[in-house]
């Protein structure tokens, strides 16, 4: 595979998982602290880039920059129930402070964390770059999907896949 095909199969992954979170605004990041346990907490998606990076606004001196430094390691997943898509995306985070990103991302609703706008020294960026994601994607609405598992219950059969899985590699 030459490396423009590369590319181009890495764009159409990153667009699928786009496709697939969608509308899920919200992803858990999980970080490992010093000790080896690990820490989730909610963060917004701003952006998932065509390089396979999503980003986060995050403040310097908060607990998950320094965990970030210590283990780049880190963990997002998205969930949404409603439609029933669920994504895992394992990478490498960064801290960064590009000014020129930082602008780029920059909306109101970021303000409300920085009250000093987007030149808060305290304002800092976290890229993570996806190095393996895992999808599951029902094509089905939920409704279809309870009426599947409800008749599997009762015939004692198992229900041919209702979720579409996937991995993503990067």
């Amino acid at each position: 595979m030459t490396s423009l095909e590369s590319n181009q199969a890495n764009r159409e992954q990153i667009d699928r998982l786009n496709d697939i979170i969608d509308g899920v605004d919200t992803a858990m990041l999980v970080t490992a602290r010093p000790d080896g346990s690990l820490r989730s907490r909610p963060m917004a998606t701003r952006h998932i880039d065509h390089d396979g990076n999503v980003w986060f606004f995050t403040a310097l001196d908060s607990e998950k920059t320094r965990e970030i430094a210590d283990d780049q390691h880190v963990n997002l997943s998205y969930s949404d129930t409603e439609n029933q898509r669920y994504v895992s995306i394992s990478g490498k985070a960064r801290i960064e402070r590009d000014r020129a990103k930082i602008d780029e991302l920059w909306n109101e609703s970021v303000a409300v964390w920085f009250p000093e706008g987007k030149d808060d020294p305290n304002v800092a960026l976290i890229r993570v770059h996806i190095e393996t994601a895992e999808y599951w994607d029902s094509p089905q609405g939920t409704m279809v999907q309870l009426y599947t598992y409800a008749k599997s219950a009762l015939t004692g059969q198992v229900p041919a896949e209702a979720m579409k899985h996937g991995t993503i590699q990067l």
